[in-house]
């Protein structure tokens, strides 16, 4: 008897969560204008520094103006060594509201998804002798 019961469950319960998996009709589609404004963020992770992984994480305050561009003001700690410094840079998000961030002036470039209906933009940097993330919240 328990397992004509168990079987029957596990396929529904299966069907169920599978049904999360599909995009609903009306899923979230992103612009560049999707990121506007000001918002705080922190980062944190390992980088190369003269051959070592180091300890590297920060936060600031950026601006998106809604067409690709952004600005902010960084304060960073890679191995202890305490730094501020501005960071410009444009962007390009994706109608899955993914997208890419490429420095202007030298900094980081990283890959994001935005949540939330742009509340929030999670990224992962993407150049070579890093590993760090990141979240950014909108104030």
């Amino acid at each position: 008897m328990r397992s004509t019961f168990v079987r029957p469950m596990l396929l529904i319960s299966f069907a169920l969560l599978m049904a999360g998996f599909v995009p609903a009709a009306n899923a979230q589609q992103c612009t560049n204008a999707t990121l506007t404004g000001s918002s705080g963020f922190t980062f944190s992770g390992f980088v190369k520094d003269h051959g070592r992984t180091v300890p590297f994480a920060g936060s600031g305050i950026s601006t998106a103006d809604g067409a690709g561009n952004l600005s902010a003001t960084i304060t960073a700690s890679e191995n202890g060594h305490v730094e501020t410094f501005p960071y410009t840079g444009t962007y390009v998000v994706n109608p899955d509201c993914t997208g890419t961030v490429t420095s202007t002036n030298g900094g980081a470039n990283f890959s994001f998804v935005i949540v939330g209906g742009g509340k929030e933009v999670l990224g992962v940097a993407t150049d070579p002798g890093g590993t760090w993330t990141i979240d950014s919240k909108k104030i």
